[in-house]
């Protein structure tokens, strides 16, 4: 559905409704959202701590009308893992295998690149790589890797690599952070996903992920990054022992950051799945902390343009659900999806078009298909085109 054919409703505010709490902390904070004041950290902590969960959701879905209308976004997307080798052990993950490990894998190009078109017959419009630290793979592996897709789907956009796989490339390539993307954008890199940012606090850190970069380094790679023009994601891994100062700090750091380079284009709440992880002793999270989360992130990242409901984490009904508290995106039809899989998800490992498009329109939204950059995209039975 071309995206002219939705104006006006997604430009215009939502209509004029009377806002009803029986949480005094909410008048407040309404007030400032209302009319489009920026919320703080103690309004953060009051909306997560609030019990009237149904009055914070409406505030976000009054923003997400406001920005979006009626309008759902989601694309055609393939995901690629080319390895699970990492020298990491994180406790948060159930994907990462150690070197000789029987359960790791790592593609040879050719197989990675045979991944990216199997079992698929639709167009895709963008391939998400992420993987393990592998030991031994040198940036001339992924260089290669890139080239050869590009090669191979010239019309593809390739969302690659998050800030802690950059990072760590640099740093075995004696290069910089800002060196090693250049070679990377040269390569055929588009843009980056928001994996590895898990929780900022260093207290939670060092616990979950204490092997991967600080939450500086990753925001740092993050900010060159978008210097050079890339735009990325940014994600936060909650449900785990992060407590709800923890979340909020993690927020604002992100929307600190979106102030000075506008490089974000869309913040995804990650369920922490804890079965075969180390934390598989701690409780998955409930579908009321899922929506509430949804909700925070619109209310407190005022300018992050796009919260997504990913369905992989919180299941199709959930996400669904979430498009009317905040989230104006669900992701795409991933086709496989490897990272949460292994850490017991039990979603789907892909949805169609035609899924998304019902799970959308059954929420009372209107489903518009992307690309990566959030334009457009026009489908006929042979091809696909892109608004520019």
């Amino acid at each position: 559905m071309a995206h002219e054919t939705l104006k006006p409703r997604d430009q215009e505010a939502p209509a004029a409704h009377p806002f009803r709490t029986y949480d005094p902390r909410l008048e407040p904070i309404a007030a400032k959202v209302l009319s489009q004041q920026r919320l703080s950290a103690e309004d953060g902590l009051a909306l997560y701590r609030s019990p009237d969960v149904l009055a914070v959701g409406w505030l976000a879905n009054y923003v997400r009308e406001r920005m979006h209308g009626d309008v759902t976004y989601f694309n055609v997307n393939r995901h690629i893992n080319p390895t699970n080798v990492c020298v990491a052990a994180c406790k948060l993950c159930a994907f990462g295998r150690k070197k000789g490990d029987p359960a790791g894998y790592t593609m040879a190009l050719e197989e990675a690149w045979a991944a990216a078109a199997s079992g698929y017959t639709e167009a895709v419009t963008e391939f998400h790589i992420v993987g393990g630290l592998h030991p031994d793979l040198p940036l001339a592996f992924f260089l290669d890797l890139i080239h050869g897709l590009k090669e191979r789907f010239p019309k593809v956009h390739i969302k690659a690599f998050t800030m802690v796989e950059i990072a760590y490339l640099a740093r075995r390539a004696k290069l910089t952070v800002e060196e090693t993307l250049i070679k990377l954008r040269d390569a055929g890199v588009d843009s980056m996903p928001g994996g590895g940012a898990e929780i900022f606090a260093v207290r939670v850190r060092s616990i979950i992920c204490d092997h991967k970069i600080d939450a500086e380094e990753w925001l740092e790679t993050a900010r060159t990054a978008h210097k050079l023009g890339f735009k990325s994601n940014a994600t936060m891994l909650y449900g785990h022992i992060e407590n709800d100062e923890d979340r909020v700090d993690h927020l604002l750091k992100l929307r600190a950051l979106q102030d000075e380079t506008r490089g974000f284009q869309t913040f995804i709440p990650l369920a922490f799945h804890p079965e075969n992880t180390p934390l598989d002793h701690l409780p998955v999270t409930t579908g009321l902390t899922d929506i509430r989360q949804i909700a925070v992130s619109r209310l407190m990242l005022d300018n992050f343009p796009h919260i997504k409901a990913y369905w992989q984490m919180m299941t199709p009904k959930i996400a669904q659900i979430a498009l009317r508290f905040g989230a104006d995106d669900l992701d795409g039809t991933v086709i496989e999806e490897k990272i949460y899989h292994d850490a017991g998800a039990k979603t789907p490992q892909g949805l169609t078009r035609k899924e998304l498009c019902r799970l959308i329109t059954e929420a009372g939204r209107i489903p518009v298909e992307r690309d990566t950059l959030y334009r457009s995209v026009t489908r006929t039975e042979e091809s696909f085109t892109v608004a520019v």
